[in-house]
């Protein structure tokens, strides 16, 4: 199943519509809802892109795959899904900080997004600098 690039503008548009709208309810507490729920939205949309690159990377383990293709791509899949299970780790911290089931300090709670932001920088670096131009 692929996606054009219409339909996923309009998906993550509307997930992160929703996660704004819901945020600012609880914001200007009109909303008693616990900050796990204002999340869902977030969480939805990582869930769906999560799968999506769990079926790419599967699709390497099929029968007649050349692995000598695809070795870049797959370094990128792979930096990938740790950005996203970084993500995950932070929007789950910060809900728990939030939600008071944690007395965590609020710098141990940005560790998970300072890693992603680095590694970002890193990628970055590495896309500008050392990639090969033909």
């Amino acid at each position: 199943m692929r996606m054009s690039l219409a339909q996923r503008v309009l998906l993550t548009w509307l997930f992160t519509l929703l996660f704004l709208i819901m945020l600012v309810l609880k914001l200007d507490e009109k909303a008693p809802w616990n900050w796990f729920l204002i999340f869902i939205p977030v969480w939805i949309f990582d869930t769906i892109l999560l799968v999506m690159l769990i079926v790419k990377m599967a699709g390497r383990c099929k029968s007649g795959f050349d692995p000598r293709n695809g070795s870049q791509n797959m370094k990128k899949k792979v930096w990938y899904l740790i950005a996203m299970l970084l993500k995950l780790a932070f929007c789950l911290a910060l809900c728990a900080k939030l939600q008071r089931f944690t007395t965590m300090k609020l710098a141990y709670v940005f560790i998970p997004l300072w890693a992603l932001l680095i590694g970002g920088m890193i990628e970055l670096g590495y896309n500008i600098f050392y990639v090969r131009r033909d």
